[in-house]
């Protein structure tokens, strides 16, 4: 019992390390992600300050958070079932959304909700994914994208592989509950959006490449928190 629960330990505080606010600080500019943007340590505030050049590699790092701890829980205990790793992501989950090292106050849980799944079920993770994406590219809100996916994680979960059903839906309630800001502003409708939607239709097709490429978010005026970091004026 002791050995299971120093790695439970072990993996919130290896979970909690903030890697948006490392990697930006690193290899990123004087803006503090924290002031900036939506004030979040996720790669969606990551792309929306210094743009996805460096939040992929966040998204990278947050989903590892996920995916390590559980290929080492099984590798470490085998045999226990399912239900020690997805204990074990359960942690990990919590610890992204809720980091000692910043006051608790840490992301969303996306990547790193995806990163453990694909280890412990890939077959219900990856039609999520596609999900995700296909979301986040007719919206261009990864709010959108997660709120729809979480759903989705439930019932896709309960159709192939039913074993893994209470881990969705925890983790689904979970990033429910992380966005409940993200619905307020959708309500509102002050939601950015965070890559530009597909747009359909003739009149999209039609129009003038240059402009759309001038145009923020949605078609509005340009925001220099849409220029490439480092990319002159």
């Amino acid at each position: 019992m002791l050995p299971s629960l120093s790695f439970l330990l072990l993996t919130y505080l290896l979970a909690a390390v903030p890697f948006g606010v490392v990697v930006t600080t690193m290899f990123g500019g004087d803006v503090d992600i924290r002031h900036s943007g939506s004030g979040n340590i996720g790669a969606t505030n990551v792309a929306r300050v210094y743009g996805w050049s460096l939040a992929g590699w966040v998204v990278a790092l947050d989903m590892l958070k996920g995916t390590v701890p559980v290929l080492l829980a099984g590798w470490l205990w085998p045999g226990r079932g399912v239900w020690w790793p997805g204990l074990v992501l359960l942690v990990s989950f919590t610890a992204h959304c809720y980091p000692v090292y910043l006051e608790f106050k840490g992301g969303k849980g996306v990547a790193t909700a995806a990163g453990g799944l694909l280890a412990i079920s890939p077959w219900v993770a990856l039609p999520v994914v596609a999900v995700w994406i296909g979301l986040l590219g007719l919206s261009g809100r990864s709010s959108v994208a997660a709120l729809g996916s979480a759903v989705s994680l439930i019932v896709v979960a309960a159709w192939l592989d039913p074993s893994v059903t209470w881990i969705a839906a925890l983790l689904g309630l979970g990033i429910l509950t992380t966005h409940v800001p993200n619905v307020r502003r959708l309500v509102r409708g002050e939601e950015n959006t965070v890559v530009r939607p597909v747009r359909w239709g003739r009149a999209a097709a039609n129009a003038d490449p240059g402009l759309r490429l001038r145009q923020g978010p949605g078609g509005g005026p340009p925001l220099a928190i849409w220029k490439e970091h480092g990319a002159e004026e």
